[in-house]
């Protein structure tokens, strides 16, 4: 699982990086790269413990089931994970509705903090990411 978890910690750095620079070019893109940024982040941490998922809906009930309800992260965060998946549902399948700037730029904050605590307790195996 170490392979794994590696290689998911990669990509949730490399969305947030995309985020960030996509925020320029599409709001619904930004916000669509933070959520996956969170989600690999968090499928990392999953990983770890010899946990996968299937699908994203099982991801974020893991979160608050297994962080949020135990009190290993606050319920924000929880609550964040969630917006996060909304923000993407939008962005990738809104139809005629989009992710505004704002909305992206908070997505963005939102999985930076969501990826934090992941790379706080294992800093060794999750380095923080490189802004």
């Amino acid at each position: 699982m170490d392979a794994l978890a590696k290689d998911l910690w990669r990509r949730a750095q490399e969305a947030l990086r995309v985020a960030r620079h996509d925020l320029s070019v599409s709001s619904d893109a930004a916000a669509s790269r933070a959520y996956y940024g969170a989600f690999y982040a968090v499928s990392a941490w999953f990983a770890v413990k010899g946990r996968t998922f299937r699908k994203h809906s099982m991801v974020e009930a893991a979160v608050h089931r297994d962080l949020v309800r135990p009190g290993i992260w606050p319920k924000e965060l929880g609550a964040g994970f969630s917006r996060l998946a909304e923000a993407r549902s939008t962005a990738d399948y809104g139809e005629t509705e989009h992710v505004s700037d704002e909305e992206a730029r908070e997505a963005i904050r939102m999985a930076a903090d969501i990826v934090q605590p992941v790379s706080q307790a294992d800093p060794e195996r999750f380095p923080a990411p490189q802004d």
